[in-house]
C-alpha cells in the first residue's frame, strides 16, 4: 500500500483505504509509506542505538501536518510532521531533529511527567496532541470533544519541555551525533531558523517553538559544539541526498500536486522530478501521462520496487487490477520485508475475486501481520479474506485484532467472543481471542 493516511478522527482510528484523500472532518491523520517509513527509520536507528536505545522498541509515527513539530510522547513514540521534513534543506536538519527527540526518549522526559500515557498507542496520544491545538487556538469545546472520556493530563501543558530538559536533548543530540559520526550543523541549522521566529506572535510561531522552549545559549551551545566537532565537516552521502531528495518529491506529488509541477517542470529530468510529476499527475486525476512517467522509470530503473508499487497502485485505483496484482507482487519480490507493499498487493488480490487469489491473499496478510501487527488495514482485509474463504472464526479474530488496535473495545470484545464460540478448543487463535477479550474489557473498566 502506497502513502495512506490513517486519519485521527475524536482520538479514534479508521482507514482510508487505497486513497490518499481523508475525510474533510478527520483534522490530523497518520501517514503509511513503505518508502518514507525506511528512509526514516535509517536515520532514527543509529541515533536510538548510539543513545543505548532498543531501535525496535522506539515508535516513528509520521503526521501529516503542514506545521512544522516533532515531539516524542507516551514513553517511546517519536511523531513527525509532514511540515517539518518538507521545511528541511537536507537530511542532516532531519537527522539533527531526530536526535533532540531521542534525547528526550533516552532522557524519559516526558514518561515521567505523563505516566498515564505511557502506553498508550499513537492515535491516542495524536488526540491529545490535538486537543492542545485546539485549546491554544482558542477552541476549549472543539479540545473538550477530542479528548472526551480521557485522562486527567493536562492538555495545556502535555508537550511541554522544561529548560533543562530542552539543554539535557541538546547535550545528547550533539553526543550521539558524535558517536554516529555525524555533523550537529543540521540541528544547529534548524535552531537558527527557530532563533529568528522567537519574536513572532505566539499564534504565528510553529509548534515545535511553543513545546520546546529556545532559551538563551542553546544556539550557542550547538553552535560551540559545531566549532569543536570533528565531525562537524561531514557531508551526507551521495547516495543519502539522493534517497531525501525522492522522500521530499514524494510528499510534494502526494501533498500539494500543484506545487509538484511548478517545482519539477518537464524539463527537470532528475529521479525525483519523474518521480513527483508521475505521483502529481496520478493525484490529479490524470492517468495516460501518469503511468507515461512511472513507464519511464521503470524501463530506466526496473529493479526499483517502489517505482513498481507507485504503478501497482495507480492501476489499482483505477479498476485495471489484474495488472495491479503483478505490479505489487513485483514490489513484494524486491522487498519481501516491507508489510505495507504486502498489504497493497492483498488488497488488490482480495478484489479480483478470485478463489486461488483469496487464498494468496490470507498468506500474503498472515506474513504482513507477523512483520507489523500494528496495521488496521492488515486486519479488515484479512478478515474479509477469511470470511470468504469461510474461516468464520479466524475472521472474527481478525476484526477483533482490528478492533482493539483503534481502540473500539467494545467492538473488540463482540468479535473476540464470536472467534471464541467458533474456534476448536485450546487452540492458538482461540486462545488469542480470550486475551483479546480480557484486555479489552480491562480497557473499557478504565474509561
Amino acid at each position: 500500500m502506497l502513502f495512506r493516511t490513517v486519519p485521527l478522527i475524536l482520538g479514534l482510528v479508521a482507514v482510508v483505504g487505497a486513497s490518499f484523500a481523508a475525510p474533510a472532518h478527520a483534522q490530523l491523520a497518520f501517514i503509511r509509506d513503505a518508502e518514507v517509513e525506511s528512509i526514516i527509520r535509517s536515520y532514527a536507528t543509529p541515533l536510538f542505538e548510539a543513545a543505548g536505545l532498543d531501535s525496535q522498541s522506539v515508535k516513528v509515527m509520521i503526521v501529516n501536518s503542514g506545521k512544522i513539530n516533532a515531539f516524542v510522547a507516551g514513553g517511546k513514540k517519536l511523531f513527525l510532521n509532514t511540515g517539518l521534513l518538507l521545511a528541511a534543506k537536507g537530511s542532516n536538519q532531519v537527522i539533527g531533529v531526530i536526535a533532540h527527540e531521542t534525547g528526550h526518549i533516552a532522557g524519559g522526559h516526558l514518561a515521567r511527567t505523563h505516566e498515564v500515557l505511557k502506553n498508550a498507542n499513537a492515535a491516542s496520544i495524536l488526540s491529545y496532541v490535538l486537543g492542545a491545538a485546539a485549546l491554544v487556538a482558542g477552541a476549549p469545546s472543539a479540545a473538550l470533544a477530542i479528548v472526551a472520556g480521557g485522562s486527567a493530563v493536562s492538555q495545556q501543558t502535555f508537550l511541554k519541555y522544561s529548560r533543562g530538559q530542552e539543554q539535557a536533548a541538546d547535550q545528547s543530540a550533539v553526543t550521539t551525533l558524535d558517536r554516529t559520526g555525524q555533523s550537529a550543523r543540521g540541528l544547529l541549522a534548524f535552531l537558527e531558523v527557530l532563533e529568528k521566529q522567537e519574536v513572532l506572535v505566539i499564534g504565528r510561531q510553529d509548534p515545535y517553538l511553543r513545546t520546546h522552549p529556545l532559551v538563551s545559549g542553546r544556539v550557542d551551545f550547538v553552535r560551540n559544539h559545531v566549532a569543536n566537532s570533528p565531525y562537524s565537516d561531514v557531508i551526507p552521502s551521495p547516495r543519502e541526498q539522493a534517497r531525501f531528495a525522492r522522500m521530499i518529491a514524494k510528499l510534494r506529488g502526494f501533498l500539494s500536486p500543484r506545487e509538484a509541477f511548478r517545482l519539477y517542470p518537464e524539463e527537470d529530468q532528475s529521479i525525483e522530478a519523474r518521480y513527483a510529476r508521475a505521483i502529481a499527475h496520478y493525484r490529479r486525476p490524470d492517468l495516460a501521462p501518469a503511468l507515461e512517467e512511472i513507464d519511464g522509470l521503470l524501463e530506466d530503473y526496473p529493479g526499483d520496487g517502489y517505482f513498481h508499487e507507485l504503478k501497482g497502485q495507480i492501476l489499482f485505483e483505477n479498476g485495471r487490477i489484474d495488472a495491479a496484482v503483478l505490479s505489487y507482487r513485483r514490489a513484494v519480490d524486491i522487498f519481501p520485508d516491507a508489510p505495507l507493499i504486502r498489504v497493497g498487493l492483498a488488497q488488490a488480490m482480495v478484489e479480483t475475486g478470485d478463489q486461488a487469489a483469496l487464498v494468496d491473499a490470507v498468506e500474503q496478510l498472515e506474513i504482513a501481520v507477523r512483520q507489523d501487527a500494528e496495521d488496521p488495514l492488515a486486519w479488515r482485509l484479512l478478515s474479509i479474506a477469511y470470511g470468504r474463504t469461510d474461516r468464520l472464526g479466524m475472521s472474527a479474530l481478525a476484526s477483533a485484532e482490528r478492533a482493539i488496535l483503534v481502540g473500539d473495545h467494545r467492538g473488540a470484545v463482540a468479535f473476540a467472543e464470536r472467534a471464541d464460540n467458533l474456534m476448536p478448543a485450546g487452540t492458538p487463535g482461540q486462545l488469542r481471542a480470550q486475551d483479546i477479550v480480557f484486555v479489552a474489557k480491562q480497557a473499557n473498566s478504565k474509561r
